[in-house]
């Protein structure tokens, strides 16, 4: 883990972004007093699920028409971020 100043990393942006991108923990120091910790992104995605498998998470949830709505629910899993500008 490396400390920056707020100088140091105005002046070396690139250079202190391609550290934290090579795995590197960089803490940036405002007056030597510690602001914030830099860190490599990491790039999540939701799983996405069939609403039928997430009837058993809600067992307290009575709803009577569940087998009808269920039968107007397509039944294709699709991830909505991927679809594009189509929407």
């Amino acid at each position: 883990m490396e400390t920056v100043g707020v100088r140091e990393l105005r002046q070396d942006a690139s250079g202190v972004l391609r550290r934290v991108e090579e795995g590197e923990r960089v803490v940036v120091t405002v007056h030597g007093r510690p602001v914030a910790d830099l860190v490599q992104h990491a790039e999540t995605r939701p799983t996405w699920r069939p609403v039928r498998d997430l009837a058993p998470l809600f067992p307290g949830v009575q709803d009577p028409h569940w087998d009808q709505d269920m039968t107007l629910v397509d039944g294709d899993i699709t991830d909505p971020f991927e679809r594009g500008a189509d929407r």
